[in-house]
């Protein structure tokens, strides 16, 4: 928890942006996994934290705008509660640490939220992404769970992404710690990989790094040698000799912001060298994309530089032709590199995607449809404070080049007898985690091995 100004201030300033009517934040409740006592990993909302810094399920608050009070709601435990899972201060204990006096049970939220319908007073939310949290608003307020997210408050939510989207030094400092650990997962994978492990024993060594270091990882862990499928949660593949390994993973710290980092590095002692040629044009796009960065530069741009390069790396490949701005504009490079860019992260390793991707990424601009490019979650230009993710690819996935051919789609740029041969390549994505400055960017946490003279060095075994 930052110190009492910390959350004094933020909800100061929110209540500055905001005209009337009451806040209403929905903390998140234990949530079990195949029966009522037995609970996944709680995980408090980040909207919550942000502003009341509580990370205790079954909480909830509300700002009135009008009288400018600040309540947090929550039953004290109970005995029971108390023997099996330990005691804590009472919530008002709690909740002076954040600068709130003002304490109720949750039984008076019920009566307030009541009170303000029959006083058709405004009540903001943010749009719910839990069942049950859906379920509390049908109880306080009577929306339907399929229309809380439509009838959410588009006011409320664009002013939290304002707030939360800038970072201060010290959620910077925060995220740089979850960086570093992050940073340790993926040096402990890539000395542990040994030909014959099961991909799943390298996801566990991450996640025991991430616990050791006091949190939790902050997505599920991808630890794949199909690194063409882009998001690949499946740990049952025993790796061989001759493979590429991709880790996507990251640490979430004790604070709960996170870290966000991919490497790929052979399972072999050394690349090969047709991983080589590969890698080096994922490489070559990284460096583009991170040169471009600059506050006041659309994301967009930084997308386009790293596709740009990628386009160019596998020209030279023979893989591609033709003009290489007509590919761009065709979205013929997206074959190799069909998601974005990268994304906001802080509390979230997506950041704030809970409140919707299209207002956090485009302030509600509209959003290309066209394939790979539709996937660029930040598009608008960045801001000092930003924090994203660098994260460019190369891959070749089958069915997609298979496809593609069969509809005949862009031969005016892609050599599929080409391509052919390379198709059980698997994929390639190395990422970092950037901060933009008043005068440029920097990199978050300490570096990670990334060219292919440091990884081979950690791969000598």
């Amino acid at each position: 928890m930052f110190g009492t100004a910390t959350y004094v201030n933020r909800r100061a300033k929110l209540k500055e942006t905001m005209d009337s009517g009451l806040l209403l934040f929905l903390g998140n409740s234990d949530s079990p996994m195949n029966y009522e006592d037995n609970m996944y990993h709680f995980r408090q909302d980040s909207s919550f934290l942000y502003y009341f810094g509580l990370d205790d399920p079954d909480l909830a608050a509300v700002i009135d705008l009008d009288s400018g009070e600040e309540i947090i709601f929550g039953n004290e435990l109970s005995i029971d509660y108390i023997v099996w899972m330990g005691f804590l201060p009472t919530i008002k204990e709690r909740a002076e640490q954040v600068g709130i006096t003002d304490t109720r049970p949750l039984t008076a939220l019920t009566e307030m939220m009541g009170g303000a319908k029959q006083q058709g007073r405004k009540v903001h939310f943010l749009p719910p992404y839990r069942a049950a949290n859906k379920l509390k608003l049908m109880d306080l307020l009577d929306i339907h769970p399929h229309k809380a997210g439509e009838l959410a408050s588009l006011e409320f939510i664009k002013a939290v992404i304002a707030m939360r989207s800038v970072k201060s030094d010290e959620e910077v400092s925060q995220i740089e710690d979850a960086v570093n650990t992050s940073v340790d997962m993926h040096v402990a994978a890539m000395k542990l990989a040994r030909p014959g492990m099961l991909e799943s024993e390298i996801s566990a060594e991450v996640e025991k790094v991430a616990m050791a270091a006091g949190g939790h990882v902050s997505f599920p862990v991808i630890a794949t040698i199909n690194g063409q499928t882009l998001h690949n949660h499946y740990h049952g593949n025993r790796i061989s000799e001759g493979d590429l390994f991709l880790l996507d993973t990251g640490a979430e710290n004790a604070m709960h912001y996170a870290g966000d980092l991919t490497s790929t590095f052979p399972v072999s002692r050394t690349f090969t060298e047709k991983q080589k040629l590969i890698y080096a044009v994922q490489q070559a796009a990284h460096k583009a994309s991170v040169d471009t960065l600059a506050p006041g530069v659309p994301n967009r741009d930084v997308h386009f530089a790293a596709a740009r390069a990628t386009a160019e790396g596998m020209r030279a490949l023979g893989m591609m032709k033709g003009n290489v701005d007509d590919a761009l504009e065709a979205g013929a490079h997206a074959l190799f590199f069909p998601h974005g860019i990268g994304h906001m992260m802080g509390l979230d390793v997506h950041d704030m995607e809970d409140l919707g991707e299209n207002l956090v990424g485009y302030d509600g601009a509209e959003r290309s449809t066209l394939f790979g490019l539709k996937s660029l979650r930040l598009a608008k230009p960045l801001q000092p404070g930003y924090v994203l993710t660098i994260e460019p690819g190369v891959y070749f996935i089958p069915q997609l080049i298979d496809l593609w051919r069969e509809k005949g789609m862009h031969t005016d740029f892609l050599n599929y007898d080409e391509i052919e041969k390379w198709k059980d390549f698997g994929g390639i994505r190395n990422e970092e985690d950037y901060l933009i400055t008043e005068t440029g960017k920097q990199l978050l946490g300490k570096k990670k091995p990334m060219s292919i003279d440091e990884v081979e060095v950690l791969r000598a075994y």
